[in-house]
């Protein structure tokens, strides 16, 4: 396998070169085509579709033997090709030769297996539930009953829930072995809660920098002198298509706000009603 491609993302301001990539192959088409976005999935579905009329369009031009189509036309065996993929058959155009009664058998059968993988391409994009969920721009750290703690808060941007959500929070930091060799080590940091019951609109997500943190003594400059990352992982059960659903967000060291907590987003009506403001999602505090 050749592996002379490369690849750039852009993160942070900079860009990441990732050289070295093997080429894809053919067995990754249907995981890319997943990826893809709807307008692309939908434009490279049409275009292959005429793509390959087209294709049978100049073989019923070569051959000929197609009755009421004019001679050399290519919109007319084009029209013929798309009426006999579709299985359309208006009767106007027909095949009058074995050479074209062949190609007649050719496109049906690949009509039909065209048309069964776009269907499953498109049921299965369809089928996906992907998860809408919403991270504070900001991570705070600030005291929380005394102890330093890191918070952030994530919500479901749809109207139901999810269920049983599990959060899993790592620190990416770079490091240096006794040898001199750059390391970048992933830590999990532990949660005062690493599940919710059902994830609604906010969940606050805390840590608790404690003496065996891998971010006890740390500061702004030292996190960014690390090239620290912080990452949230949240899994659940979408509580309307009950399939699991997953996200993750990345944080750096510009987003983390010290000495800061986040702004309280619930509140009580004088009748006793609550009131959730999502306009305060994503602000922070700064505390004493």
């Amino acid at each position: 396998m050749k592996a002379n491609r490369k690849e750039t993302t852009r993160t942070l301001g900079y860009n990441v070169h990732v050289v070295g990539v093997p080429a894809p192959g053919m067995h990754d088409l249907y995981h890319a085509l997943l990826r893809v976005p709807w307008w692309a999935a939908f434009a490279i579905i049409v275009g292959g579709y005429l793509l390959l009329n087209l294709l049978f369009a100049l073989l019923y031009l070569w051959v000929g033997g197609v009755a009421n189509a004019t001679p050399g036309s290519l919109l007319d065996a084009f029209f013929f090709s798309v009426q006999t993929m579709g299985t359309i058959g208006y009767g106007n155009m027909y095949p009058v030769t074995r050479a074209a009664n062949g190609l007649v058998v050719a496109e049906s059968v690949a009509g039909l297996v065209v048309t069964a993988l776009a269907t499953g391409l498109v049921f299965v994009r369809f089928s996906q539930t992907r998860a809408r969920l919403a991270f504070s721009s900001k991570v705070a750290i600030g005291p929380m009953d005394g102890i330093p703690t890191l918070m952030l808060r994530v919500g479901n941007e749809r109207r139901g829930n999810i269920v049983d959500a599990q959060f899993r929070l790592s620190l990416t930091r770079r490091t240096e072995t006794a040898e001199g060799m750059t390391l970048y080590r992933l830590e999990e940091l532990p949660l005062v809660r690493r599940r919710a019951p059902a994830l609604s609109r906010a969940w606050t997500v805390m840590h608790r920098i404690v003496e065996g943190s891998p971010l006890h003594g740390y500061d702004a400059l030292m996190l960014a002198t690390a090239d620290a990352e912080l990452q949230l992982e949240v899994v659940g059960i979408d509580d309307t298509s009950l399939q699991q659903v997953h996200a993750r967000n990345t944080w750096f060291p510009g987003a983390v706000a010290w000495g800061s907590r986040l702004a309280d987003i619930v509140s009580e009506t004088p009748d006793g009603d609550m009131i959730v403001d999502l306009a305060k999602f994503h602000e922070v505090i700064p505390v004493g």
